[in-house]
């Protein structure tokens, strides 16, 4: 391998993404993968003839101008075929009152807003101000935190007036944002508040920031919207495969790193790694990207490889990420509600938030007439972690009974309905994502940990970049895509290049 090369570790859309695009502007780009498939926790898997997504079941940034959208332009690559969610979720707080449905319309979605949380007038426009501003300027592709000149010049460049105003409310949480418009008191709104926030930050709203809270609380209605891939998940990483590939990138499936060494005299990074048959190899690259979760590299450095204590304790002290409990199953169409939602989230009060997604009939997910079912909940890691078989056969029966009952009671389903089920935990989710404790979603997203306080994608250590749900601006697909467009333009920035991927209004 030539030591002007770019590494690339971790096949999820972040590392997929960022292989893609440097492969595209000429580099020559190597992508390790552990697993045997691309995709990360958006991949997926087959039992029988039903297709089950892993994690990610909604996808955003497919509109036109959205960050998949663009990022595929660039790419020449088709726009997968897709619909819009709509609604985008049907939330059931189980108070006996009705689901509060996240139209796509702005319209139907503030009648739905004034019917469900009267009074909360306020506290939405301060939200959808917010919204507004924010994606005027992540648009502008800002690179946040900022490490060096060259990343507050972007910054700058992608601020208008109106961040500036809003950029105010930084150190705010969503619950300070409902006392400033006097709704701190509507106890459902904040419970519905709680569920959404919990599955997109990872946060309830009183540590969620009420800059990033604002914007996912919005992202279902137009212009923006959320989206059901047609086939699954897996075409998002197969298309990006495909574009790297006839880039004439480097793909390696089944190498797993097992170290990582700046060699400070040739200014190279020797990456040893193990491939499927079990040999050792070792690879030289001027730049490595890693888009696995940064707490990885602990084991990956060693203490000699130039990571220093001061940044090897910054990473020791990010707060603890999720793990997930995720329900697979597949029921006969025919015994589903009528006009049944096909996203919905559901409050319990020992799981706390179910978020349910069901697939459309035709989306390849499952034969005609017959539909697969993902129920998931965030759980804490501690609790599956050094337990034995026994007791973990025990907690999985019990969470999968608890989950049945629920989805049974909810959608009237009965026993025989199910044609299949399953259930995986964090330590599945450690198996197949290699994830340290199964961990998911990346980190949550508390004021501390938001945009300018989080962790950068430029390392101290110079060459080695960081991308994927840990970096700015987050979790899911969407937003580990524009984390990897930041670190593509600051590496090409080094190397006396531009990235300029057009905006597509």
């Amino acid at each position: 391998m030539s030591e002007e090369s770019i590494t690339v570790v971790g096949g999820g859309i972040a590392g997929l993404t960022t292989a893609a695009l440097l492969a595209k502007e000429g580099y020559v780009v190597t992508l390790l993968e552990a697993h045997t498939q691309l995709g990360g926790c958006a991949g997926t898997f087959r039992r029988s003839s039903y297709i089950f997504d892993v994690g990610a079941t909604q996808v955003a940034g497919l509109e036109k101008g959205g960050i998949h959208h663009r990022l595929f332009n660039y790419l020449e690559i088709p726009i997968p075929d897709a619909k819009i969610l709509d609604p985008g979720c049907s939330v059931d707080l189980c108070d006996g009152t009705m689901p509060i449905n996240l139209w796509h319309s702005p319209l139907k979605w503030r009648e739905e807003r004034e019917q469900q949380f009267p009074g909360s007038d306020f506290f939405w426009s301060l939200c959808t101000q917010i919204h507004k501003s924010n994606w005027a300027f992540v648009d502008r592709d800002p690179v946040l935190p900022i490490s060096n000149f060259w990343d507050l010049s972007q910054l700058i460049k992608a601020i208008r007036p109106g961040n500036l105003v809003t950029g105010v409310l930084s150190k705010l949480t969503i619950a300070d944002l409902l006392k400033i418009s006097g709704c701190e008191k509507d106890k459902r709104l904040r419970k519905f508040l709680d569920l959404q926030l919990k599955l997109y930050s990872q946060e309830p709203a009183n540590r969620t920031a009420a800059l990033y809270g604002a914007t996912v609380l919005q992202m279902a209605q137009a212009p923006r919207g959320l989206w059901h891939l047609q086939g699954s998940m897996q075409i998002l990483s197969d298309s990006l495969e495909n574009s790297f590939l006839r880039d004439g990138g480097n793909l390696l499936i089944g190498h797993r790193v097992t170290s990582i060494l700046k060699d400070k005299n040739l200014n190279t990074f020797s990456i040893k790694v193990i491939d499927k048959a079990n040999n050792l190899l070792c690879l030289n690259s001027s730049d490595l990207v890693f888009s696995l979760p940064p707490q990885l590299l602990l084991d990956l450095v060693p203490i000699e490889g130039g990571l220093s204590e001061r940044y090897r304790q910054q990473i020791k002290n990010l707060p603890k990420a999720s793990g997930a409990l995720v329900f697979y199953g597949a029921i006969s169409r025919a015994d589903l509600p009528v006009n049944c939602p096909s996203h919905l989230q559901i409050f319990d009060e020992n799981l706390g938030s179910l978020f349910i997604s069901i697939s459309v009939d035709g989306d390849q997910r499952a034969p005609i007439g017959i539909a697969t079912l993902i129920a998931s909940v965030f759980t804490d890691i501690d609790n599956w972690s050094n337990v034995d078989s026994e007791t973990y056969l025990s907690k999985k029966d019990f969470i999968s009974a608890k989950i049945l009952d629920i989805l049974n009671n909810k959608l009237h389903l009965s026993g025989k309905s199910w044609l299949h089920q399953e259930l995986a935990t964090p330590k599945s989710f450690e198996r197949w994502t290699r994830r340290p404790g199964g961990i998911v979603g990346g980190l949550g997203q508390h004021p501390s940990q938001f945009g300018p306080f989080g962790l950068p994608s430029r390392s101290p250590l110079n060459g080695l970049w960081l991308c994927g749900d840990s970096i700015y601006p987050g979790e899911g697909t969407a937003g580990v895509s524009q984390s990897a467009l930041m670190v593509c333009r600051q590496i090409m920035a080094t190397k006396g290049r531009r990235l300029d991927v057009p905006i597509l209004g």
